[in-house]
């Protein structure tokens, strides 16, 4: 028989429980606490993620038949439902958004050097929304049809690693441009984005006072076939902080293409 660490407890042994528990302090998230800690709960739902448990009910009659291992795992007593929603419910979600900016800041350098298929040493990033629909009568507080409820997640992905380094859940009437507003934009940076958020009344003047040259990019329209529509020169759109816009040369038009079609 194996003796040695399991697979879960291997995957937390990289979490830095340092900074974790300067997050938890913090924003008092222990404060009345007995038993469950934070630490647990992050456990609770780190394990649901990586074995796409469906719900609460499903966490838990997984970890039960895990009783003799629970130890070794981590977790320091059995998990029950009512105990995680409680937790989930009214501890801070800043500590965990806290821990994620730090563990994207780990992780960010370790692919600063990998190759993405184009001849560019400025960060790439692709930002896009998807919309997660939700029971409207589970789900109130995110209105979105008069049948159903849903929420959307803007995501801002750092191309080289595949990493998110900015994440915003609004509900699902808000339009994807309104989330430009709280992007600060990096220098030099490549913005990948459809034409949903071509707006440059909107991002001039925060470029502006970024003092900042940012490159937002659009891919063309595309025929059934396959191939771009004509768009007179208006496939592709430069924005700079002083208002001026140019298109890329012919040359980088097709690598800015593939790059985004590839994400």
């Amino acid at each position: 028989m194996h003796q040695g660490k399991l697979v879960f407890a291997q995957v937390m042994a990289h979490l830095p429980l340092s900074t974790f528990r300067r997050c938890v302090a913090r924003y008092d998230g222990e404060h009345k606490v007995k038993s469950f800690s934070c630490l647990d709960q992050f456990y609770a739902m780190a394990f649901a993620q990586l074995t796409f448990r469906e719900s609460l009910r499903d966490i838990e009659a997984c970890l039960a038949t895990q009783g003799q291992r629970l130890y070794h795992l981590g977790f320091r007593s059995p998990v029950a439902r009512n105990t995680l929603a409680n937790a989930n419910a009214v501890r801070p979600w800043q500590i965990y958004a806290d821990l994620a900016q730090h563990l994207i800041g780990i992780a960010r350098p370790l692919y600063a050097n990998e190759p993405i298929g184009l001849d560019l040493k400025e960060t790439v990033y692709a930002f896009d929304a998807t919309t997660i629909d939700l029971c409207l009568s589970v789900y109130p507080w995110a209105p979105f049809r008069s049948t159903k409820a849903a929420i959307k997640l803007h995501t801002l992905l750092d191309v080289r690693g595949s990493i998110p380094s900015f994440i915003h859940i609004s509900d699902g009437k808000t339009h994807e441009v309104n989330v430009l507003d709280a992007l600060t934009p990096e220098p030099g940076a490549f913005y990948l984005l459809d034409r949903g958020y071509m707006d440059f009344a909107r991002r001039r003047p925060k470029q502006s006072r970024h003092n900042c040259e940012t490159k937002v990019v659009t891919p063309p329209l595309m025929t059934t076939a396959g191939q771009p529509k004509p768009s007179n020169g208006a496939g592709f759109q430069g924005l700079r902080s002083k208002g001026v816009t140019s298109h890329p040369a012919p040359s980088q038009r097709s690598k800015v293409v593939t790059a985004f079609l590839t994400v």
